[in-house]
């Protein structure tokens, strides 16, 4: 469902922020009563009660292909797992067609956002497929932000072979801003807490792993709209760590079946008559311009991976993961895991360079202090975020407004990415989709003295500290680390980004900010605020007069 954010009721963005967050709207009181008499426990979700199978893992993983091979390979490197980077947005969509194409047995997929448009039935019609020649699939989604048409992916709950659960769902199951906006005002304490996850396992031997969702977005091959991010793929042992986490989310009082919430009209599966074995549907070449029919017709990237051509990268690594009652522990009222905390550990330590990519920086005094101690022993710390005029969320860049002075006065490099490139080396998509200025920042990386990497789930900010379950892989490889350390420069690049500068203020008045970039060939500075419009300006300077920072 919907997340309320200002900045998208003072003007639609079509974008898809990180958060559900305390925002106003006004509302009738018919809407009120509505949601008042909707029912049910304030603080557990809709259909909390209805019956459900606890399931596990699947654990034979060597019976299938991915299982032996991984399994064989890990042997020959001292247990360790395999690893690569994908940084393109199209590899990201093809590995997850061909990893579904191949699974044999079992597919866990988890996800923040599965949205409904081209890629997303793609992905579900593989799914369905899947489950036609026996393999078991299960779908859990966070219900945050979905929007009209994610709810074809409930259809899939009604194969024998597939179960979707849905991750803390809204009672009100339509697309009415007001009416969200009244529940989530009614219950804020458990809307407010999402599932930020994003993971997919198949066979329980290979899993991809990183901070994108499901959507044309997200794989970059949406000329409105561009995220870039990185997936990674994995094989070997970690992975069993993965399933089980997944099963502590799957089989928690959040979970919900889909039969629970669905329409009476969407229980009937989606037709995989129409794409013939290991195809997408018949007929269907092009994804928001991007013609994919002939490299998944080679079984490429996966294809590589299997027969070496595309080596993994072995190495020590640990996998980091909320507890599914992270709101609890939080509070210390339960026991559990809380991720930030070795990664914070890791990035304490760190002695020549701490390279941070986010799209959202609104850091909380914790990591304050962290990034001001390491600054005080001479550590380099680049940060690359958004810009204003890339930002999805621009409440999420309100808070980040107040941060910037006391970051560059301690001697923080700061990086906003520009919404036109001037250069798509790095960027994850083609030249041709770069050139419709729609490009935004969506990965999450710390990269830790060019020898360990985090990558994930985890943005730097509050909300996913502590109101988001988040996830990741801790990487001790310095091949991957410096791999991403060269995207990093190559997105800080004055082509690409804005390098943000301070400019001594007259006599007793406070620095001021300056915005250096490259357009054209030359070098460019900005004294106000790169920004799409002088609406988008204003709201941004309106939102950072409000104490919202605990929702960012």
């Amino acid at each position: 469902m919907i997340v309320i954010r200002l900045n998208n009721w003072f003007a639609g963005s079509g974008a898809t922020p990180t958060s559900a967050s305390s925002r106003f709207r006004l509302f009738s009181p018919c809407a009120l009563l509505i949601l008042t008499v909707l029912g049910g426990c304030a603080s557990l979700p809709p259909g909390y009660r209805y019956p459900k199978v606890h399931s596990v893992a699947f654990t034979e993983t060597e019976s299938t292909r991915f299982g032996r091979q991984f399994a064989s390979a890990s042997g020959q490197n001292s247990g360790q797992s395999g690893f690569r980077i994908f940084n393109a947005g199209v590899d990201g969509f093809l590995m997850r067609l061909e990893m579904i194409n191949a699974a044999e047995r079992t597919l866990d997929l988890q996800y923040y956002i599965f949205r409904g448009d081209e890629s997303g039935r793609l992905i579900s019609d593989a799914l369905s497929r899947a489950a036609d020649r026996g393999v078991r699939v299960r779908v859990l989604v966070d219900d945050g932000e979905t929007v009209a048409g994610d709810e074809q992916l409930l259809a899939l709950s009604g194969h024998a072979a597939i179960e979707i659960r849905i991750f803390n769902p809204w009672a009100y199951r339509g697309h009415s801003k007001v009416l969200r906006g009244v529940e989530f005002l009614l219950r804020h304490s458990r809307l407010d807490y999402r599932m930020h996850n994003k993971m997919l396992v198949a066979d329980g031997a290979v899993a991809l792993v990183g901070g994108r969702n499901i959507g044309d977005q997200y794989f970059q091959i949406d000329p409105e709209s561009q995220f870039a991010d990185d997936d990674v793929f994995v094989g070997g042992p970690i992975t069993q760590e993965m399933s089980s986490r997944f099963d502590e989310f799957w089989n928690s009082m959040l979970a919900i079946p889909a039969a629970a919430l669905a329409r009476r009209d969407s229980r009937n599966p989606p037709s995989s008559s129409s794409g013939q074995p290991g195809n997408p549907r018949a007929g269907k070449a092009i994804v928001a311009g991007f013609n994919y029919s002939e490299k998944l017709a080679t079984g490429e990237p996966l294809a590589g991976i299997m027969s070496g051509q595309l080596p993994l990268v072995w190495a020590n690594s640990r996998f980091v993961c909320d507890s599914v009652d992270k709101k609890s522990v939080v509070a210390g009222k339960k026991v559990g895991d809380l991720m930030y905390e070795p990664v914070a550990q890791m990035a304490a330590q760190v002695q020549s360079e701490l390279l941070v990519v986010t799209p959202y920086f609104v850091p909380a005094k914790g990591e304050l202090h962290l990034l001001e101690s390491r600054l005080q022993q001479g550590v380099r710390i680049g940060v690359l975020t958004n810009s204003l005029e890339s930002n999805p969320d621009v409440a999420a860049h309100a808070g980040y407004m107040h941060y910037r002075v006391a970051l560059l006065q301690d001697g923080v490099e700061l990086h906003e990415v520009r919404s036109l490139l001037g250069d798509s080396r790095g960027s994850g998509e083609s030249r041709q989709m770069s050139r419709f200025g729609h490009f935004a920042l969506h990965a999450k990386l710390y990269i830790l003295d060019r020898k360990e990497l985090f990558i994930g789930s985890m943005n730097f900010d509050v909300r996913s500290r502590r109101l988001n379950t988040e996830m990741g892989l801790i990487i001790d490889n310095a091949e991957l680390a410096q791999q991403e350390a060269v995207r990093f420069e190559a997105m800080a690049r004055p082509e690409n980004s804005y390098t943000v500068g301070l400019r001594p203020g007259r006599e007793r008045s406070s620095p001021r900010l300056v915005w250096r970039t490259y357009e054209g060939g030359k070098s460019v500075e900005y004294d106000s605020e790169p920004a799409r419009s002088t609406w988008q300006k204003a709201k941004a300077e309106f939102l950072s007069l409000l104490p919202l920072d605990s929702e960012l």
